[in-house]
């Protein structure tokens, strides 16, 4: 064996791990929002957990890459810890799927032209051209994706035939048999094969590593097991490495992904090895083939899952064991890990938006019942709270949000949303301020012991409901994604509007005749100017929806302020029946 077949093999393992990245990338661009959607039916039902967990890395080809998700979604409040434990059972069966595919590979297909195209050096090839022709031709994003997964796979099948080709000088060679029979020691095998898959990352790579070495004819069962269950403890590396600097849940997914693995390599070195020493199994020293190889990988998953599935409860428990509660856990975070999955990243993103959104509706519901019903310290101190998490999620949100739509490749769909919770953002936090700012005024009405005249609480027990329902509606546009709604938030908000300048006139009558004092007025004043921002910022949240919901892209530049000046006569019958509810004076309405 010379310098070339060295330079062969590890040219091989690279375009095995580039082809499977490749491969796994375009998977799951292509498969979009499916993944997120498959990923939130997997409740506390274990079996249902288990299938969407093998049906999704069967998508993305990858358990490790699919336990870095989970370690996300739980960092992220996606999911909850005894929900990933059916997912990892899954992946890890549903990863089996490479080494049967990769297994084709030693077909004999003698004179039979069938087997001949189902050999991947054959199939790849046809794969290779579609994906480039798909690629160069398509302007079709989705399609391009689909030419760059047929593209991932045949450069992997590449992969796995220069690294088999590379070992054929190793028949020869006796000093190969003599390192090869080192591994018939259970644990020096099981060492072996998990240090290099947790230096290569990747369980299918060092399984097809070891498909590629029995093409030798060298390797025997008794060397293979070991390895393969070495590559089942190494796998996890990846996992390990993705808990660095999350919260405690998610390092928990870790702990239980490593549990299983090494609970499952223990069962089978003491069961099967006790047994082997009773019985004697004599297929020991048979030479295992590629196909075996598959076989073993998926019978020690299967077998794994069987056995430790119905424990889930327990292994969450040890999770919790070795990784402790804290006094202190995040408010919230987004992994900058789902942008490896830009489609479960904008959908996560939509998850914190609605934490934002709720709480901000939570601190003016606060607010405005103080105004209403008076001063406690209780309601103040939350809404202090609740507006120092909005602005939380606004800038960490912000940033995720922009890194996301400058770094990642986004559908249309996706961008539009991302666009979407850009533009929010920063209104639903300015409505957090005001709420901020008419808790200080009730504070002041309480701490000063300011008393308005009957004319002022009247105004002010109009204007309040008015304020609730205009923000109330906005929101609940945005969270239920309902445009049509958004076209009532444009009259009440004139409504307010007008109401606001009337009795600012109003009070300025009053301070003149002296039925009310000039530091009364300061803070009536302000808690008209907060009620009509938060009109304002209302009428912009629903403009959005209503915009990105109904309004072609082209028309997307002038679309704002056409809605808020919009007079048609559906508008103009929703702010007479506005108007005639909150003013009970019932004036008439040109």
């Amino acid at each position: 064996m010379d310098i070339f077949s060295f330079v062969t093999l590890f040219g091989g393992l690279a375009f095995f791990l580039y082809g499977m990245t490749v491969l796994s990338d375009s998977l799951k661009k292509t498969a979009g929002g499916k993944l997120e959607k498959l990923l939130k039916k997997a409740t506390d039902n274990r079996v249902k957990g288990l299938t969407i967990g093998a049906i999704i890395t069967i998508a993305i080809q990858s358990s490790s890459a699919m336990t870095v998700m989970l370690v996300g979604f739980v960092n992220s409040g996606i999911m909850e810890l005894s929900q990933t434990v059916g997912v990892i059972f899954g992946s890890d069966i549903g990863t089996t799927l490479t080494a049967w595919i990769l297994s084709l590979s030693g077909i004999d297909s003698s004179d039979s032209v069938l087997l001949q195209i189902l050999k991947p050096s054959c199939f790849s090839l046809v794969f290779a051209l579609i994906g480039v022709i798909m690629l160069m031709v398509s302007k079709i994003q989705r399609h391009r994706d689909i030419g760059t997964m047929l593209l991932g796979f045949a450069i992997l099948m590449e992969g796995m035939t220069m690294m088999s080709s590379s070992m054929e000088p190793l028949k020869e060679m006796d000093s190969f048999t003599t390192i090869l029979t080192a591994f018939n020691n259970p644990f020096l095998g099981v060492l072996a094969g998990t240090l290099v898959t947790g230096v290569i990352q990747s369980s299918a790579a060092s399984i097809g590593i070891l498909q590629s070495l029995s093409m030798t004819g060298k390797l025997t069962y008794a060397m293979a097991i070991p390895l393969i269950l070495g590559a089942n403890i190494g796998t996890c590396a990846t996992a390990v490495l993705s808990s660095i600097g999350v919260n405690r849940d998610a390092k928990r997914v870790t702990v239980i992904h490593v549990a299983i693995k090494l609970i499952g390599v223990t069962i089978w070195l003491v069961v099967f090895y006790g047994m082997n020493a009773i019985f004697d199994f004599s297929f020991m020293d048979n030479t295992i083939g590629i196909v075996a190889i598959a076989a073993v990988h998926s019978i020690f998953n299967i077998a794994n899952t069987v056995i430790l599935l119905p424990f889930s409860p327990l292994l969450v428990k040890l999770a919790h064991l070795i990784v402790k509660e804290t006094d202190e856990e995040q408010e919230f975070k987004l992994d900058e890990r789902l942008m490896l999955t830009p489609p479960i990243a904008v959908a996560e993103c939509g998850n914190s938006m609605v934490k934002m959104v709720t709480k901000a509706r939570e601190g003016l519901d606060k607010a405005m019942g103080m105004l209403m019903n008076g001063y406690d310290d209780e309601s103040f101190a939350f809404i202090k709270k609740n507006e120092e998490k909005v602005d939380g999620y606004e800038d960490h949100l912000g940033s995720y949000l922009m890194k996301l739509t400058t770094t990642q490749h986004l559908t249309v769909e996706d961008k539009n949303r991302s666009s979407r919770m850009l533009q929010t953002i920063g209104e639903v936090e300015r409505i957090a301020d005001h709420a901020n700012y008419l808790a200080n005024s009730s504070e002041e009405i309480f701490t000063k012991e300011l008393q308005f005249s009957a004319d002022a609480l009247d105004e002010l027990h109009r204007i309040i409901p008015a304020v609730k329902e205009v923000y109330t509606l906005a929101l609940e546009c945005y969270l239920s994604d309902n445009a049509e709604r958004a076209e009532d938030v444009g009259p009440l908000r004139i409504v307010i509007s007008e109401m606001c300048d009337q009795f600012k006139s109003n009070h300025v009558d009053r301070l003149a005749q002296g039925i009310c004092t000039t530091e009364q007025g300061f803070v009536f004043n302000d808690i008209l100017y907060s009620c009509v921002r938060i009109a304002e910022h209302s009428l912009n949240i629903a403009a959005i929806a209503y915009r990105f919901k109904s309004v072609s892209a082209t028309d997307q530049a002038t679309y704002m302020h056409d809605f808020k000046q919009r007079k048609d006569l559906i508008s103009q019958r929703k702010y007479r029946e506005y108007y005639s509810k909150y003013n009970p004076e019932n004036k008439t309405v040109s």
